[in-house]
C-alpha cells in the first residue's frame, strides 16, 4: 500500500486520496489502522515522506505546520493533523469508532493517547536532532513523567472500557504502546500496569496492528 514518488500538492493520483505519512509515526499508524479497520485501504493510496523539526517537510505544501501525517482529498482541502483524519474517514465509511454514545469518553482517551505520543516523540527528538552538548536530560525525563502518569490513569480508571466494542481511542491507545515499545523499550511501560500489558498484548495481535507495526 505505502509508496513513493509523486509531489505533494499534484493533482491526486487516478482521484484516490492520498495519505502523507512516515511508517515510524504513531500518529499516522493510527490513520493507517483505521484505514484497515474500517476496509478503506483501496480508498488511499499511502506515500512515504520524511519528516524532521528542524530541517522541515515536503508536508508543507500542503499542512502549513509541515508535520504529518497530511491526507489530500480530491473533492477538498487537505485534511491536518491525526484526528481531524481519523473523524474525516470514520464518518466517510459510517463506522462509528467515535460512537455517540460515548464519544466525550472516546475522545478523553484519544487525547490521552495522543498525549502519550507527543511526549514520546519529543524524548526521540532530544537526542536525535539536538546537538548532544544542547540536550536537556531532566526536560526528557519530564516527557517520560508525563507518559507515566497517563499510563498510571489508563491501568487505573480506562480498563473496562479498553474491554468494550472497539473505538478510536482503544486504537489511539494501541498506537502509542507500540510506539514506546519501538523507541523506548528500554524503559518497560509494562511494570506495574499489568491490566494495561494484558489488553495491549491482546490489541496488539489484530490483523490492523499487525500489518502496520513499525520494524525500523
Amino acid at each position: 500500500m505505502a509508496q513513493t514518488g509523486q509531489g505533494i500538492g499534484e493533482k491526486v493520483w487516478h482521484d484516490m486520496m492520498e495519505l502523507f505519512q512516515n511508517p515510524a509515526s504513531p500518529f499516522a499508524r493510527k490513520v493507517r489502522v483505521l484505514l484497515h479497520e474500517t476496509g478503506q485501504q483501496d480508498a488511499v493510496r499511502v506515500v512515504t515522506i520524511t519528516a524532521n523539526p528542524v530541517a522541515g517537510s515536503s508536508a508543507s505544501a500542503v499542512n502549513p505546520l509541515g508535520k504529518i501525517p497530511v491526507l489530500v482529498r480530491p473533492e477538498g482541502p487537505a485534511l491536518y493533523d491525526s484526528r481531524v483524519i481519523c473523524r474525516y474517514l470514520d464518518d466517510r465509511a459510517a463506522k462509528t469508532l467515535y460512537p455517540p454514545s460515548r464519544l466525550y469518553d472516546v475522545l478523553t482517551l484519544e487525547a490521552t493517547a495522543d498525549g502519550i505520543m507527543e511526549a514520546a516523540v519529543l524524548m526521540v527528538y532530544e537526542g536525535r536532532v539536538r546537538p548532544a552538548e544542547k540536550q536537556f536530560g531532566d526536560w526528557v525525563e519530564a516527557q517520560w513523567s508525563k507518559i507515566a502518569r497517563a499510563l498510571d490513569a489508563v491501568e487505573a480508571r480506562w480498563l473496562s472500557h479498553l474491554g468494550g466494542p472497539l473505538d478510536m481511542g482503544q486504537v489511539a491507545l494501541g498506537c502509542a504502546l507500540g510506539y514506546l515499545d519501538f523507541r523506548h523499550a528500554d524503559r518497560d511501560w509494562r511494570q506495574e500496569r499489568p491490566g494495561l500489558a494484558a489488553w495491549d498484548a491482546r490489541f496488539a495481535a489484530r490483523p490492523a496492528m499487525a500489518a502496520t507495526r513499525p520494524d525500523a
